[in-house]
């Protein structure tokens, strides 16, 4: 059985990866530069393996990549994570996935990568595969399945609360790179103002204020499907929660440790007079991210998709099919016109 290497595993969402890669019978490896956290983490699954190594340590990180077949990288600020282990996953003989929210971080790696493999490539490297990124990658994918170049793809993500935790805040105190949007086909730099409108969501949420915030989606989107326009919206109130430095870090509030926190994701297709539109909806943004990049690995292990080198999610999977796999248990999904 090939091994999934998993940096950053004991990090409030690698948890959740770990978690669901040993639900699915798969092999995890526990990887990061603290040992102590990954030993700890060991003692609760027995039998699996610890790689001890920093981002910088380049002969311990290479030697934990060797032992898998795909890497997981859940250790943001992937600004400083990305390259160093997408080049190692790489040079180990791995696949390379990451969870990354950040825009620049994605197009480091791609990058990076898109001249070190060659055309007839057998791995993959897929950043942001993850409830940021890859889930909109998917939807929007799905949504403009047959209808070809379409004048905008927009993105509205609904969060009844966002409580962030240590992770994003470094992360967004790090990431201080103008944010894109697509434009005329090609991606620009966010308006300084930030566009406020308002949006009604399916249930539960309603009708929210949203203004434009775009993650990593806007980056992968614009790697794969001709949209004159990319615009992403987050409901203000999860975009001030965020900024907010008291709100507090989730909580477990089931034995699966998710928090109570409720998503909607709603992604629209326009082309003329013509509008699709597919939403879903779940629970816990960063445990949802589990299933998605779990997914993701397992399908590249066992063969589901004949696409490889630095790709866009909705580039290597049947995104359809990837969709409605997750299972409704973690995403409700609707497609409509």
């Amino acid at each position: 059985m090939s091994s999934i290497l998993v940096y950053g595993a004991y990090g409030h969402t690698g948890r959740f990866v770990v978690e669901e890669i040993v639900r699915r019978k798969l092999r995890p490896i526990l990887a990061g530069r603290n040992r102590r956290r990954l030993e700890e983490l060991e003692a609760r699954y027995r039998g699996t393996e610890v790689a001890v190594a920093a981002v910088d340590e380049a002969d311990a990180l290479l030697g934990a990549v060797e032992r898998a077949a795909v890497v997981i990288n859940c250790a943001g600020p992937f600004l400083d994570t990305g390259v160093t282990l997408s080049a190692a996953a790489l040079n180990g003989g791995a696949h390379y996935l990451d969870i990354s929210a950040e825009q620049a971080a994605v197009q480091q790696v791609y990058a990076t990568n898109i001249d070190a493999l060659p055309p007839d490539a057998s791995l993959a490297v897929i950043p942001a595969m993850a409830f940021y990124g890859g889930l909109p990658d998917l939807m929007a994918t799905a949504a403009v399945a047959d209808l070809g170049a379409v004048d905008a793809i927009d993105v509205y993500i609904g969060l009844d609360r966002w409580w962030p935790t240590a992770g994003t805040r470094r992360t967004g105190e790090r990431n201080t790179v103008t944010r894109l949007v697509v434009q005329g086909g090609s991606l620009v730099p966010v308006p300084e103002t930030l566009e406020e409108r308002d949006w009604t969501f399916s249930s539960p949420l309603g009708r929210q204020r949203v203004v434009g915030v775009p993650f990593s989606e806007t980056v992968t989107i614009a790697q794969h499907l001709p949209a004159a326009s990319v615009r992403t919206y987050l409901t203000r109130s999860a975009f001030d929660d965020v900024r907010d430095p008291v709100t507090p870090e989730p909580e477990a509030t089931d034995a699966s440790g998710r928090s109570s926190q409720r998503f909607v994701v709603e992604v629209v297709a326009t082309t003329g007079s013509f509008a699709r539109r597919i939403t879903v909806a779940g629970r816990d943004i960063y445990a949802v991210t589990a299933p998605l990049v779990v997914e993701a690995a397992e399908r590249l292990l066992d063969g589901r998709t004949d696409i490889r080198g630095v790709a866009a999610p909705g580039e290597v999977f049947d995104a359809r099919d990837f969709l409605t796999s997750i299972g409704p248990d973690r995403l409700s999904i609707t497609f409509a016109s």
